[in-house]
């Protein structure tokens, strides 16, 4: 009976002792992490990545910490186990890359641009992670592509030469023929902005009428909270503002 009541004394113990350590132990609050990134590699494997984000460390200039290479196979790397409330990355691999195998966390989509693959993922409420494994062809097959693609595009370009100079002659000879209505002149990049603020001036631009902010994430297919954060960047710099019209609010370009 002694030992049953000294054993219970020390669980007690041990037990209490164990809360107290809790209660007096540093509360510890998970970091809101988020990314919204371009990231470029150059055909040596190294590494930019640009951007917004709160994570430490994650934008670096040239850096080969990312890539590591196997005969003529390109591995690319980047991984971070910490939980990211919402990330987005615009990823574009050197010129002439094939890709053999891709994964990463989120969603995804490849696209081609100029000879270059271009990878677009988001994610929310997740790690960041993505592996892609490339290869880049020799530049001798490139070159001859590119002399391939000359000689098919070649019969095009003189066709519609033709068809230019013919449809502007047609229009000297008419007369009296009312005024063309002016089009809106494309923007080029503009400086002090992130590709994300280009992407919604770009497209204001061009709409050319007030659009919602949800108008704005379906157009350009990136998350919610990423798209707030960049138009209230883009009203702080003085270059767009906001109309409230009903339960929405309605965002133009501010009038110079």
């Amino acid at each position: 009976m002694g030992n049953k009541v000294g054993y219970c004394r020390v669980l007690f113990f041990v037990t209490l002792f164990s809360f107290l350590a809790v209660l007096s132990a540093p509360s510890l609050q998970a970091v809101d992490y988020y990314a919204d990134l371009t990231i470029t590699v150059d055909l040596s494997g190294f590494v930019t990545i640009d951007g917004l984000t709160n994570y430490p460390n994650l934008t670096i200039q040239n850096t080969e910490q990312y890539t590591s290479k196997q005969q003529s196979y390109w591995l690319l790397n980047i991984t971070k186990l910490e939980t990211f409330s919402e990330f987005v990355y615009d990823l574009t691999l050197p010129k002439g890359s094939s890709i053999s195998y891709i994964r990463s966390s989120g969603s995804l989509r490849i696209e081609e641009d100029l000879g270059s693959l271009i990878i677009r993922g988001f994610g929310e409420n997740e790690s960041f992670s993505l592996l892609v494994q490339y290869q880049i062809e020799k530049q001798g097959d490139s070159i001859l592509q590119d002399n391939i693609v000359y000689v098919i595009l070649l019969p095009a370009i003189l066709l519609v030469t033709f068809l230019i100079l013919f449809f502007y002659l047609k229009e000297k000879k008419t007369k009296d023929l009312p005024p063309k209505m002016d089009r809106k002149e494309p923007l080029g990049e503009l400086k002090g902005l992130n590709h994300r603020q280009n992407q919604i001036i770009q497209l204001l631009h061009a709409r050319n009428i007030p659009m919602t902010q949800t108008d704005i994430q379906k157009e350009l297919q990136i998350p919610k909270a990423s798209v707030s954060r960049n138009i209230h960047g883009l009203e702080r710099k003085g270059l767009i503002e906001k109309e409230q019209i009903g339960m929405s609010n309605l965002i133009r370009l501010k009038k110079q």
